[in-house]
């Protein structure tokens, strides 16, 4: 165990949240300010300028975060700062269905074949007509509407499930939902392809909806770094002791997000990092080492692979 760590502690803070009594300053915390240090200088790529609430986001912020498998989170740079999760919520969104239905039922619905393609590509099995995969857009809207409502919308259970994973109350940003859905006809028309060929069980307009209020979620590196430790722990949650996912959901998720999470540069990202992980086009990355630790990343660069691979090379 590293000095400071305990379970359930907030080690960037530099005191206990339980206790309020100070932590000794970890090792940990020096690596992560080295690498907010060190990849200061990336200033390529920009914000998502096609989601106006996006364009104006600014591109300076930095932050990562680490958690320990006994609930340690570590973290540096602008770690309270609140951004949208976006396609990072496609992993607990699928692991959520799979609870729901059963990872058969889900299978039949939705591939786990790498498509080789950008996010917000149509990319169907020619034979199936199912979404390649859960991480890309057609996917992952697919996904959202295996989501049981359970006689409220499907989103809120989402959130309830994000809820519990950060330890906190996740709430959706509503002016950046309002924005994506404004400029969202790609995924509508996504949407409607899917309707179409017979594999999405909702209205096409409800099913955008709700999945963008799913990824216009506000989460802060210290909630990721939580989610991702949950996947590393099994799906336990590794503070309340909760299980939120079954082992066989869990390894099937880390096996899909290694094979599909970062779209057409996940062979890059598998063979240079090595890691199960998801980007989001809010700026960020998260990933896990299972049984050992999860991860937050949100670069000042906004290209997620670039200064990942930077700060764990």
């Amino acid at each position: 165990m590293w000095p400071g760590e305990e379970s359930g502690r907030d080690a960037h803070r530099g005191t206990d949240r339980k206790t309020g009594e100070p932590l000794l300053r970890s090792p940990i915390l020096d690596y992560l300010d080295a690498i907010v240090e060190s990849t200061g200088h990336v200033v390529s790529g920009a914000p998502a300028d096609y989601i106006p609430e996006l364009a104006a986001a600014d591109p300076d912020r930095v932050a990562v975060a680490l958690c320990t498998v006994n609930g340690t989170v570590y973290a540096s740079g602008d770690a309270d700062h609140e951004f949208s999760i976006q396609s990072m919520s496609k992993p607990f969104a699928y692991a959520l269905a799979i609870e729901d239905h059963g990872l058969e039922y889900v299978l039949d619905r939705v591939g786990v074949e790498p498509s080789g393609e950008a996010f917000n590509e149509l990319s169907l099995d020619p034979e199936t007509g199912r979404p390649r995969n859960p991480m890309i857009n057609a996917g992952a809207i697919a996904t959202h509407t295996l989501v049981r409502d359970d006689q409220r919308p499907a989103v809120d259970r989402v959130l309830d499930l994000f809820s519990d994973l950060a330890q906190r109350p996740v709430r959706i940003d509503e002016g950046l939902a309002a924005s994506e859905l404004e400029t969202g006809d790609r995924n509508l028309g996504l949407a409607y392809l899917l309707h179409a060929s017979g594999r999405l069980g909702q209205d096409p307009a409800a099913a955008v909806a709700g999945y963008v209020r799913q990824c216009s979620a506000n989460v802060t590196v210290r909630d990721l770094a939580l989610m991702a430790c949950t996947l590393a722990n099994g799906g336990v949650q590794p503070n309340t002791g909760q299980r939120l996912f079954s082992r066989r959901t869990t390894r099937h998720l880390l096996s899909v997000m290694a094979s599909c999470g970062m779209y057409d540069a996940a062979g890059d990202w598998l063979t240079s990092v090595g890691i199960p992980a998801k980007s989001g086009v809010a700026g960020g990355s998260s990933g896990c080492s299972p049984a050992r630790w999860g991860w937050r990343c949100s670069p000042r660069a906004w290209t997620p692979t670039a200064t990942a691979r930077a700060a764990w090379s």
